[in-house]
């Protein structure tokens, strides 16, 4: 899908990822409703664009409340026209290991998979009336591969993965385009405190390749979104690693160990 004159909705847009999309997506022509919890993030992504800040809406919301998401698409509805595109690509960290409690766990899914079912839930039914529509998912490498150290983060990452399939299989040849964003290491406030507190977890994605940058993070979405591809690897060598894995599954988990053990010092 050519981006220009489309109407797209971008969560976690305050920072990282997500603002960098706003401003390519911007730059290429579309109109974008802004989103993140940080409203001072939000105004800074907006402030960024200069003269092109009117094609830009900012709002705070909680992508976990399906109130918010909805009240988000009617905003962008009433201010640019119909929502063309979407990109769930909100997401936090959760807790280390097991966590503490299922409230924790609760709360990494909401934002990072069921986000993306109460969006699509709210875009699909018209999208297909339309016989048009396009949803990028935010997943992770975590999601194709595992992440040590967070189990809840890499659970929900597979799942978010999972869902992005269901909806291309579902409504790929019905005008509806998907697709899932599956990055290693980006220079973002999530990987960056996650190294500053010591997690065994960022140590590995720090050393397992090079870091990005979100802008080329978001120049190689939009040529994907625009080509229409499904699985988006800024890491090409994460595609090897899903082979490895598929190919030998205990050779990989014992491979897995060996790094985890090397990361922890162990």
């Amino acid at each position: 899908m050519d981006v220009k004159d489309k109407v797209a909705i971008v969560t976690g847009a305050g920072s990282g990822i997500g603002a960098a999309l706003t401003r390519k997506l911007v730059a290429s022509g579309a109109r974008v409703t802004a989103v993140d919890l940080d409203e001072a993030g939000v105004a800074a992504t907006i402030a960024d664009l200069g003269d092109k800040a009117d094609r830009v809406s900012g709002r705070t919301a909680d992508v976990s409340n399906s109130e918010a998401i909805a009240e988000l698409i009617e905003h962008t509805r009433t201010t640019f026209g119909p929502v063309d595109l979407y990109f769930a690509n909100a997401g936090i960290i959760g807790p280390r290991d097991l966590g503490d409690s299922d409230e924790d766990w609760l709360r990494t899914i909401d934002v990072n998979t069921l986000a993306h079912v109460r969006a699509a839930r709210l875009l699909v039914p018209e999208w297909l009336e339309r016989g048009s529509g396009y949803f990028i998912a935010t997943a992770s490498a975590a999601g194709l591969l595992s992440q040590i150290g967070a189990a809840a983060y890499s659970t929900t990452k597979a799942a978010a993965v999972g869902f992005a399939d269901w909806m291309s299989i579902t409504y790929g040849d019905r005008g509806i385009g998907v697709s899932c964003l599956c990055p290693q290491g980006v220079n973002t406030a999530m990987l960056n405190q996650d190294s500053e507190s010591g997690s065994v977890g960022a140590r590995v994605v720090t050393g397992a390749g090079a870091v990005l940058e979100p802008d080329d993070v978001a120049d190689i979405v939009l040529k994907a979104v625009n080509d229409e591809q499904f699985l988006i690897l800024p890491h090409p060598e994460v595609g090897e690693y899903m082979a490895r894995k598929a190919n030998d599954r205990e050779r990989w988990l014992r491979g897995m160990r060996r790094l985890q053990a090397k990361a922890s010092g162990n």
